[in-house]
């Protein structure tokens, strides 16, 4: 499903001098249906091993390969191809303020073709998914924290991607919210999606049954089957 080989990203610095390296000759390997937990500590290069995987930055060097797709050489058509069976819930929600939950959720499966009614259908089962079908009507502005972080999981779930890619589902969630994330999380898995999941804590690499690997300043450090109950 996703192929990581060898892969580097350099960002250069727009003041002058040496470029950064976000990530350093990683490979990764991710076999479809799986889950896998990356942890690692801020700026350890997570959100940009997702980025990477959902088309939106390009490898400096190496290989990467999502979905039987070469993500590193598609041109536009093709990215959009591919994102069309990705599932994203990354750093930046890019909620619309002026739509309704519903109305932000079915703006995916309309814009992979689907017709109105379709896509308002795939939308209130997202939101049935997530536990929000109650606010299917509420605007962005009138939800909770946990309600956003929700609403961000069935937009990214909405029509049942292939691939879910998630930057810190639980971070500065309470216990329980947390543990409803999981959940969905754990069931999406259970119909057959697969998951590369960015987080801080090693921790929920074990709560999703999944496995944990580990980032440290660009660079994989460590790899554990970590399984148990969220």
């Amino acid at each position: 499903m996703v192929e990581f080989r060898a892969v580097s990203k350099l960002y250069v610095r727009r003041t002058g001098g040496p470029a950064v390296a976000a990530l350093t000759d990683c490979s990764l390997q991710i076999a479809a249906g799986e889950v896998v937990v990356v942890s690692g500590p801020p700026g350890a290069g997570k959100s940009t091993l997702l980025r990477l995987a959902a088309g939106e930055e390009r490898p400096t060097q190496g290989r990467l390969l999502v979905d039987g797709d070469d993500a590193g050489s598609l041109g536009r058509r093709g990215l959009a191809r591919l994102r069309r069976r990705l599932g994203l819930l990354l750093a930046e929600p890019g909620l619309l303020a002026d739509r309704t939950a519903l109305d932000n959720v079915a703006l995916v499966p309309r814009a992979r073709g689907a017709s109105r009614r379709a896509a308002r259908l795939l939308a209130l089962a997202a939101l049935r998914e997530t536990g929000l079908s109650a606010r299917a009507t509420a605007w962005p502005a009138e939800l909770t924290a946990a309600e956003h972080r929700r609403l961000c999981l069935a937009r990214a779930l909405v029509g049942t991607p292939r691939l879910l890619l998630a930057d810190e589902p639980t971070a500065g969630l309470d216990a329980t919210t947390a543990s409803e994330i999981v959940a969905v999380l754990r069931q999406a898995q259970a119909r057959g999606i697969t998951l590369l999941v960015a987080s801080r804590s090693a921790d929920l690499a074990g709560a999703l049954g999944g496995r944990g690997l580990a980032l440290d300043g660009g660079r994989m450090v460590e790899a554990a089957r970590l399984d148990g109950a969220a």
